[in-house]
């Protein structure tokens, strides 16, 4: 009887937990289209928040921070809705931005091209996925990364490649291996209502501080959440 109790009770935390996270959404979509109210060109931008892709928190955040912060070289790890986001900034706002996408799908690529055109500065790399290992765990990560992309850049969104059950998405780490104290970026991560994406923020934000790079730090949550990692020069996007 006592662990149909539990059962019982944990059943209904988690329903409980659910029917929230389900608000804050609701919440995030009246607070995103809100944000995006004067910007016909935005306004009629086919996205589709959730699932796979990004939900509101997401897009409320990434359309702040393009909108505020006006970053000049972006990099975005998952080719999709987002990707979609920032092509039309660079298309209307942004036209000394420039975007590199690193998507593994050949064939995703090509199908997204087929329905959406992307901006001329919008730049395609194609890395395929292999296994690789930090501190004993496996984790999905992008082959030979670091060889392939070495420059710096202001804005880092990591919604790809597929979760890990630890250390998920890792290879931001070693993509930001080259920052110094001197520079100024923001870092969102995507997801990190999973335990994956958590200790990968965690080992990160360790790493740069490790570097002497102070960052602000910022978790928005809706029925996904994210964390934005910033410098000084853009603190205010933790807080938006």
């Amino acid at each position: 009887m006592i662990q149909k109790v539990k059962k019982l009770y944990h059943r209904l935390l988690t329903l409980e937990e659910a029917s929230l996270a389900n608000t804050k959404e609701l919440e995030w979509a009246h607070i995103y289209h809100d944000s995006i109210r004067g910007k016909k060109w935005l306004e009629e931008l086919s996205l589709s928040p959730g699932r796979w892709a990004g939900n509101y928190s997401f897009f409320y955040v990434l359309n702040r921070i393009l909108s505020d912060h006006r970053p000049k070289r972006i990099i975005e790890f998952g080719l999709g809705e987002s990707t979609k986001m920032i092509s039309s900034f660079l298309s209307h706002e942004l036209t000394d931005s420039k975007l590199l996408t690193v998507e593994h799908s050949k064939d995703w690529n090509d199908a997204f091209n087929k329905r959406f055109k992307r901006s001329e500065r919008c730049q395609t790399l194609l890395v395929e996925l292999q296994e690789k290992e930090y501190k004993g765990k496996h984790y999905t990560g992008y082959k030979d990364i670091t060889a392939k992309v070495n420059e710096k850049f202001d804005l880092y969104l990591v919604d790809g490649p597929f979760g890990s059950d630890h250390y998920s998405r890792y290879d931001i780490a070693a993509i930001t291996h080259n920052l110094n104290k001197e520079d100024q970026f923001i870092i969102i991560m995507d997801d990190c209502q999973r335990l994956g994406e958590e200790q990968t923020i965690i080992e990160l934000e360790s790493s740069l501080l490790n570097r002497g790079i102070s960052v602000f730090k910022g978790k928005y949550e809706g029925n996904k959440s994210q964390i934005v990692l910033a410098t000084e020069k853009y603190k205010y996007s933790t807080s938006l």
